[in-house]
């Protein structure tokens, strides 16, 4: 996401790199690189212009103070720029009335289905809300099988109406539904239909009209880029509606939707998504997008994904255990599993300041774990539970039974062994606070 932006962002600011002082020429020139960069990820030409413009104008404004370089002002003012550029605040969804009513719109493709599921899986655990989904898409095939496939999975109703064709009808029903049995939201999913397609518009207009809905999410393919612009333009002038959704941003995307959308529309973005699973949608923060496309990376979203993960409960009971030296294969095992949940490995590398400019041109496979797995599965539970138990000739046995070699066993369990006196040392504020009195002044 953004990677080949940020990499052009970063040449930009090289020609300031070394200046004593801001000038007109060296601004002129640094700017003229960033447009191009900004048009070679698909943004919006007028939107790239007056972007340039903008940060060329508080540039030459600004003083250079002793302890900040030329370089240092510029990518400051980029990323307040940037962060304005992309809303400026974080675009929360209201919930005004119960049941909330979220109508769900886009071009086919896009990923709504995909997307109610997890707007519905995310209101439920991360909003203690009671959502119900509704099967309004008539006309593809398999959609509401889709979106009840989906609901089992997170545990959440579906209503559908098999033998209607009526889309109008079906939202209306569902939303009495919701009523009648205490659920305070409703996320209506509708068909894919095409700006172009006269009547699949009407027909939207009349849902819109049946069930009033609170928030209505236009959702975007942002591997679309300008196109998905345009087309939020001619839905917007139709539906009118509150923020917009870009999905597959774990992909190969050149991130212009993203940049652009706000400046044509007017309109939030209020949701990304950021892979495949259930888990992977996150709440649009256009400060913590601009640092991560400077290359600054986003501390504050990669501990919230973690505190979504990790229950405190179960922390607390680890933290014991390290204190006494008991963190063994099992507890291990279970760290790998909570990490694996937290999304994508590069993105989550992405998040760390400066560890996704190292990352760019290496492939992180989200199997990264998985000889490690192996390694852990052949143990046997009296092996997990004691490390300290594992001599030659068992650890011969577990490289057999998991299919990688001796090398990778012995790497692992000192790698392991590792980790434990150093958590064994963090627990122990003696120990640290002595540690630190002999770290070099």
């Amino acid at each position: 996401m953004f990677e080949n932006l940020s990499d052009k962002l970063d040449r930009a600011f090289k020609v300031l790199k070394g200046q004593g002082t801001i000038t007109e020429i060296n601004v002129a020139e640094t700017m003229k690189e960033i447009r191009k960069a900004l048009l070679d990820a698909d943004v919006n030409y007028k939107t790239a212009k007056a972007f340039t413009d903008e940060v060329r104008q508080k540039a030459m404004g600004q003083n250079v103070l002793t302890s900040i370089s030329p370089g240092q002002l510029l990518t400051k003012i980029m990323s307040d720029e940037l962060t304005e550029l992309m809303g400026g605040s974080t675009a929360e969804l209201s919930f005004p009335a119960t049941p909330t009513v979220i109508l769900i719109a886009g071009l086919n493709g896009a990923g709504k289905t995909t997307f109610s599921g997890k707007l519905a899986n995310f209101l439920k655990t991360q909003k203690n809300k009671k959502p119900l989904l509704v099967a309004g898409d008539v006309y593809r095939p398999a959609a509401v099988e889709q979106l009840k496939v989906l609901g089992e999975q997170i545990g959440i109703p579906v209503y559908a109406n098999l033998e209607s064709k009526d889309p109008i009808a079906i939202a209306r029903e569902g939303v009495a539904l919701a009523k009648q049995n205490g659920y305070n939201v409703v996320i209506v999913d509708t068909a894919g239909r095409l700006s172009i397609d006269e009547a699949m518009m009407v027909e939207i207009e009349q849902v819109k009209a049946a069930v009033q809905p609170h928030e209505i999410l236009f959702v975007v393919d942002s591997m679309t880029g300008q196109d998905a612009v345009n087309t939020a333009k001619v839905f917007n002038d139709r539906l009118d509606f509150t923020g917009v959704v870009l999905t597959k941003l774990d992909g190969d995307t050149r991130g212009g939707a993203a940049l652009s959308i706000k400046s044509v529309v007017n309109k939030p973005i209020k949701f990304i998504g950021t892979g495949e699973k259930m888990e992977a949608l996150d709440v649009f923060h256009p400060d913590r997008m601009s640092s991560r496309i400077l290359g600054m990376g986003d501390v504050i979203s990669l501990v919230e994904r973690a505190q979504q993960q990790f229950d405190e409960k179960e922390a607390a009971e680890l933290q014991k255990k390290i204190r006494k030296n008991k963190f063994d294969f099992n507890d291990f095992y279970s760290q790998i599993q909570q990490i694996k949940k937290m999304g994508n490995m590069k993105d989550l590398m992405g998040m760390i300041p400066g560890v996704g400019k190292m990352m760019k041109n290496v492939e992180v496979d989200d199997n990264a774990f998985k000889n490690i797995e192996s390694i852990i599965q052949s143990m046997t539970p009296f092996e997990k539970e004691n490390p300290d138990s594992i001599n030659q000739s068992r650890r011969n046995r577990i490289a057999k039974g998991s299919g990688t070699d001796l090398q990778e066993v012995n790497r692992l369990i000192k790698q392991f062994e590792d980790m434990r006196k150093v958590m064994k040392q963090m627990s122990n504020p003696a120990a640290m606070a002595n540690m630190m009195r002999r770290m070099p002044k």
